[in-house]
């Protein structure tokens, strides 16, 4: 909601907006990072001078992109795409690019959206949805956002947003999470002082890279996952899409569709599949509000706990697919260990996860967590068991490295990843070193891809702790 103070902290689970220097939207920062995941349209409602531009811009920053933004009630359409000319042969028509245009752009913000004439409105169906203009395919254009002021009956007794008219509803079907950004009575003490200091303004937003390296591995997960959406999150979206049509709220077939993607991608950033997350997904995939309709909070309410009761109800799929949310392996290890519902449930986790993680990864889990299941400490079948025990056998090598390198000399001397394998085994001592050889070696001599050594090591290392821990216990 603002642009003050520097934007170089890292951030802290929940914290990323602000260590960009974008303070006050904690509330609404799920679902944003949920339209970052997903790259479906977002648009942003609120007053003027809460930091709606600001976001977005400072987004496009934080993530690196070729970014536009274009202000919709000054703009003309050949500002958007150039002047249109004939090529050589005069069978083709080509535009003259400007650094203005949106050709090559990876995310475009359309300001003040609903100050758009409405000729321009309609331009703007295929670039929102479908990422063309003049039926061109924009093929680098990942992000598609828009801002506006309130509009309709959303304008209060104290300001009126002349000129701010309601989006034409399939233009506003097309965003897929519709906003509503707060203003300064609902901000904490803390993110008032943050925004009235002046001290950062121009800062380009900078985290190191910590937003673009998370919003990869999220959408990673995104994908893998929407490849075979869980029924559970579909069901929820079909409930909840024909409860709120029973109180006279339609949603289009699009609409549930995104509402689906925005439930999988929202439940991927929080790390849980939870009740107030599915409740927020739900209440910002409305876009009523975006031509000037509200509807009732207890409609929204109803049709999310008909939805959340009817399809999330069993204990046992609800702890199974938060499991599967929970993105690294010591995380998977704890809820593993808190609160599995049966021996069966946690069999079925450990089955999906070696079958759909990584190799690298899922030998990582096994070789960690063997020692504890074989013991008995796991709430697992003795299928599972045996599962994780075949896979940790070839890496539990009594001789250790000794016998990693002479398997490494009968394979061939060139093996991708040995040298940055060896810089992260440089760093280790004691029992800590002898497991990472173990994983390490053994991911070379089985040719398991190794896209960050270092970064597996670390999450291995902290799941034999977890592991070890239980022991303890």
């Amino acid at each position: 909601m603002s642009e003050s103070s520097t934007a170089t902290a890292t951030p802290t689970s929940g914290g990323y907006l602000n260590a960009l220097g974008a303070y006050g939207f904690e509330a609404i920062e799920t679902i944003l990072l949920a339209a970052l995941v997903t790259e479906d349209p977002l648009l942003l409602i609120g007053r003027s001078g809460t930091g709606k531009t600001f976001l977005l811009n400072t987004l496009s920053e934080a993530l690196g992109l070729e970014h536009r933004h274009y202000n919709a009630s000054l703009i003309s359409f050949d500002d958007l795409v150039g002047f249109p000319y004939p090529d050589d042969e005069r069978e083709k028509v080509r535009f003259l690019q400007t650094p203005a245009t949106i050709w090559g752009a990876e995310s475009v913000l359309v300001d003040e959206i609903s100050r758009c004439k409405p000729e321009h409105q309609n331009r703007l169906f295929s670039l929102v949805h479908e990422r063309r203009v003049q039926g061109i395919e924009l093929s680098k254009l990942r992000y598609r956002w828009a801002a506006m002021n309130p509009c309709g009956v959303d304008q209060g007794d104290a300001e009126d947003y002349l000129g701010s008219e309601a989006l034409d509803p399939a233009l506003a079907d097309r965003f897929a999470l519709i906003v509503n950004v707060g203003d300064w009575a609902q901000l904490g003490q803390d993110d008032r002082r943050r925004i009235a200091d002046p001290s950062g303004e121009g800062v380009v937003a900078n985290d190191r890279g910590q937003l673009a390296k998370q919003v990869r591995a999220w959408r990673a997960q995104f994908e893998a996952e929407l490849a075979a959406c869980p029924d559970v999150i579909i069901d929820y979206a079909c409930v909840a899409a024909s409860a709120l049509l029973e109180a006279r709220v339609r949603l289009s077939p699009r609409r549930v569709r995104l509402l689906t993607r925005s439930l999988l991608a929202t439940s991927i950033v929080a790390g849980e599949a939870s009740e107030i997350v599915f409740e927020s997904a739900l209440r910002h995939s409305l876009p009523h509000l975006a031509w000037g309709q509200e509807i009732d909070e207890e409609v929204v309410l109803a049709a999310h706990r008909m939805a959340w009761s009817t399809t999330l109800a069993s204990p046992e799929e609800r702890w199974l697919h938060q499991f599967h949310l929970h993105s690294k392996l010591d995380e998977k290890a704890k809820w593993l260990l808190e609160g599995c519902p049966s021996p069966d449930t946690g069999s079925i986790a450990i089955e999906e996860l070696l079958a759909n993680e990584a190799p690298a990864r899922a030998a990582a889990f096994a070789l960690a967590a063997t020692p504890a299941a074989v013991a008995g400490w796991l709430p697992l079948g003795a299928e599972a068991v045996a599962d994780l025990g075949r896979l940790a056998e070839g890496f539990l090598a009594v001789d250790g490295e000794i016998r990693w390198r002479e398997r490494l000399s009968e394979k061939g001397t060139h093996h991708p990843g040995l040298v940055e394998v060896g810089r992260v085994l440089r760093r280790q001592v004691g029992a800590r070193a002898e497991r990472a050889r173990q994983l390490l070696y053994g991911c070379l001599v089985e040719k398991l891809p190794l896209e960050d050594p270092r970064e597996l090591e670390m999450e291995f290392n902290r799941c034999v702790k977890v592991f070890a821990k239980a022991a303890r216990q």
